[in-house]
């Protein structure tokens, strides 16, 4: 008898770790997402499915856990991948933005010849919370000329209003599940 849980939607496959990185947080984890075939398959499948038939160029995953499924959707689509990271840890020449964290300011760079203009880029991470680091990265893109076609993410924490502020910026933002609370 298989006492697992039947599993029919990306968000039964993550996690709710309580109290981690610290008390009350509620820390959706995507790992066990990902550890799934079924589930994995799942999320790209449906990550991918606004975008049919549109010319993507390159795929751009936000560090870190947008590398993993950004790396998934380039090679289902048969495109580049790019990667926006945080500073110090591309080994080319980079350029950089800043934005603000809850206690702090932290910096993400891309590789200056990553993107060129008029490129069309689809932009993934696995988690929207407060928008700042998809925003920063946006003005990455855009100041290599890329045309941004929409964020893509797993999972969407609406009480932080990231996804608002992309949507007001004029971007297509597509999310696969949303949780309430931090």
């Amino acid at each position: 008898m298989n006492d697992r849980p039947k599993r029919t939607t990306v968000k039964d496959y993550i996690r709710t770790i309580v109290d981690f990185p610290h008390e009350g947080i509620m820390f959706r984890d995507v790992t066990t997402l990902f550890a799934s075939a079924r589930g994995f398959r799942m999320c790209i499948d449906q990550l991918l499915h606004p975008y049919a038939g549109e010319q993507i160029d390159k795929v751009v995953g936000l560090e870190a856990r947008g590398f993993i499924i950004g790396g998934a959707i380039a090679h289902q689509l048969s495109v580049g991948f790019v990667p926006i990271r945080k500073k110090g840890k591309l080994p080319g020449a980079t350029i950089s933005e800043e934005y603000q964290l809850e206690y702090g300011e932290a910096i993400v760079e891309i590789h200056d010849d990553a993107v060129h203009p008029g490129e069309k880029v689809l932009v993934v991470d696995d988690l929207l919370a407060t928008g700042g680091t998809a925003e920063a990265g946006i003005k990455l893109l855009e100041r290599l000329g890329a045309e941004i076609l929409g964020v893509a993410v797993i999972v969407d924490l609406p009480e932080l209003g990231g996804r608002k502020k992309l949507e007001d910026m004029g971007l297509d933002v597509h999310v696969l599940c949303e949780f309430e609370g931090l």
